[in-house]
């Protein structure tokens, strides 16, 4: 039995590439037919692990950190929506947007993991915040992402006061930046190579027909 392909995504939930990024691969996965070939791992990353408990006006953190124009900004958001369409993904920007701490939802990801559930609750957690208005730092939702994807959601927000829980999520963390990797979604193969940003469906169809047949 060949082994499978492991894939890690270095990603955030509140990250809109790396909901592009995941929908690209996937469907790379699914006109090449090799569902059953690779095995995917969400590995933590924080866009902004300093972000308060109250979060930031999305708009005004965008320019603060990237010196983004209003401008700018709309022509982008306008641009990752489109895309998202393509892909089915819904994106809902909105004036009162804000942007989240995401280490419990990190913390809630490491625990789905050990129930295969992994893929199911980033990708609820990603709509949640991109397509419905969801603060996904709120215990109160991410209590219903984890009802939603069929997990305990009591055990799972236990975690969120589990010091050892906490210190996992961290170290994992620190390994992946240790690595090198800076931005995300940074998609690794094998632990071998990786690839960086939304990457063209084209570009990930090549790259797993290679590593698939080696």
């Amino acid at each position: 039995m060949k082994k499978k392909l492991k894939i890690d995504i270095v990603s955030d939930v509140v990250c809109p590439w790396c909901a592009i990024g995941y929908k690209r691969l996937e469907r790379a996965i699914d006109e090449l037919g090799v569902q059953d070939q690779v095995e995917i791992e969400w590995q933590p990353f924080q866009l902004n692990p300093h972000m308060p408990p109250e979060g930031q006006n999305i708009t005004e953190h965008i320019a603060e950190k990237y010196g983004s124009t209003l401008e700018q900004q709309k022509e982008s958001r306008q641009n990752m929506t489109d895309i998202g369409e393509e892909l089915g993904f819904k994106f809902d920007y909105f004036d009162e947007m804000r942007m989240a701490n995401t280490f419990d939802a990190h913390i809630l990801l490491e625990y789905a993991k050990d129930f295969g559930k992994q893929t199911d609750l980033k990708m609820r957690l990603m709509n949640s915040f991109f397509g419905e208005r969801k603060d996904v730092s709120d215990r109160t939702v991410l209590k219903q992402a984890l009802l939603d994807v069929g997990l305990n959601a009591d055990e799972g927000l236990a975690k969120l006061d589990n010091e050892e829980a906490r210190t996992e999520v961290r170290s994992q963390q620190g390994y992946w930046q240790q690595l090198g990797i800076r931005s995300v979604p940074t998609i690794v193969f094998n632990r071998k190579s990786a690839v960086t940003g939304a990457q063209p469906i084209d570009t990930l169809k090549q790259v797993l027909s290679e590593l698939i047949s080696e």
